[in-house]
């Protein structure tokens, strides 16, 4: 099964649809796929609902398909840092379902273990409980939350091999392998390729049967936000 593919746009051939659930790894600017997410916008598959920690800053990562007014709907758990995503949100433009980290990791963990729900206490006796199930465990109560079920997935990795095994670069782990596991469809982004068995199997974070199309490309490395000590006086 070939995996390795020539560009973005060609990865995301056949795959791209109006009013698909598209799963996004990366958390503020860092592990974001930002070639994928370039070439949804240069497609113009529009009213999307992305589940992702974040919509990145104005001018890069989802933030972009916040401007061309493609998204419908964010499923996530920061929306700072952005102002066109706060600005579509308050004015009512945008959906927003609020998670919280952990659970909208699990939520997409669940998913790609087949599992459709599972009972947290994290939200309970706020408005992240608010229609949904509850009950009692041991006296303490619990509310449910379901599993996140993608029609694709979008990630970045830095190596990959040609079978799809996958090793992230330290915190550009972050969302990254749970997003990976959730979608239909999984196209990964990577800084590097290499054979089969070039990869230290006791290194790999992503095993290559969630991987179903990669792609190598250049990638900005932005920070997001520099803070820098003032220079001593001499």
């Amino acid at each position: 099964m070939k995996k390795v593919y020539g560009s973005a746009a060609e990865a995301l051939d056949g795959l791209l649809f109006d009013g698909m659930f598209i799963a996004s790894g990366g958390f503020g600017l860092c592990g974001i796929p930002e070639l994928l997410l370039q070439a949804i916008k240069e497609a113009g598959t529009k009213d999307l609902t992305f589940a992702s920690n974040n919509a990145g800053v104005d001018d890069f990562g989802i933030g972009i398909l916040l401007q061309t007014k493609q998204v419908k709907k964010m499923i996530s758990s920061y929306v700072g840092e952005n102002a066109e995503f706060m600005r579509q949100y308050l004015s009512g433009e945008l959906e927003l379902e609020f998670n919280p980290q952990g659970t909208l990791a699990e939520r997409m963990r669940a998913a790609g273990c087949g599992i459709p729900g599972f009972y947290t206490k994290t939200g309970v006796g706020t408005q992240i409980a608010e229609g949904k199930e509850h009950k009692d465990f041991n006296g303490e109560t619990f509310i449910m939350e379901t599993g996140l079920f993608a029609d694709l997935s979008i990630v970045k990795a830095w190596k990959a091999d040609t079978t799809g095994n996958l090793i992230f670069n330290k915190t550009a782990r972050n969302f990254n392998p749970p997003a990976a596991m959730c979608g239909k469809v999984c196209v990964v982004e990577v800084e590097e390729i290499v054979q089969p068995g070039e990869l230290d199997p006791d290194k790999i974070h992503l095993p290559g049967v969630y991987v179903h199309r990669i792609i190598q490309g250049q990638h900005e490395k932005r920070i997001e936000k520099v803070t820098t000590r003032k220079k001593e006086d001499a």
